[in-house]
């Protein structure tokens, strides 16, 4: 198991940059794959981008393509969600999360690997807002 710690949210203005981190303690931290997540209010919460258990795999939602960029580095424990470009709608709180199950690197090629339904170990999120 892991304990999951958000932090970097921050508010910023439209086109502009954020890091966020996400600091996990526990044991075996690259056992797992690391989602980010956001839930804006009165929304659903939605997948943001998932990076696989060694960061050879990284997957995104559609709406952050080419504007964010996951990374992770397993001896610091620490997955890092880079923000640019922002906007707007990009505002949220946003959550980090583990997936349970060990899975080979290849599996998160696939859509489902965008699913907040498969993942466990939730952090308590970190605020984001863009204003115009």
């Amino acid at each position: 198991q892991l304990q999951l710690v958000e932090s970097g949210g921050s508010s910023v203005q439209f086109g502009g940059s954020l890091l966020l981190s996400c600091a996990a303690s526990g044991v075996n931290f690259d056992y797992y794959g690391i989602g980010w997540f956001r839930q804006a209010p009165g929304k659903e919460r939605e997948a943001v981008s998932v990076i696989s258990n060694h960061g050879g795999i990284t997957n995104y939602a559609d709406s952050v393509k080419g504007r964010f960029l996951i990374s992770r580095d397993n001896d610091k424990k620490t997955v890092y969600l880079q923000m640019n470009s922002l906007r707007p709608d990009d505002t949220a709180v946003y959550y980090c999360a583990a997936d349970p199950i060990f899975r080979p690197e290849l599996y998160y090629n696939g859509s489902w690997v965008l699913s907040p339904s498969e993942y466990e170990m939730w952090g308590r999120g970190t605020q984001v807002t863009v204003s115009e």
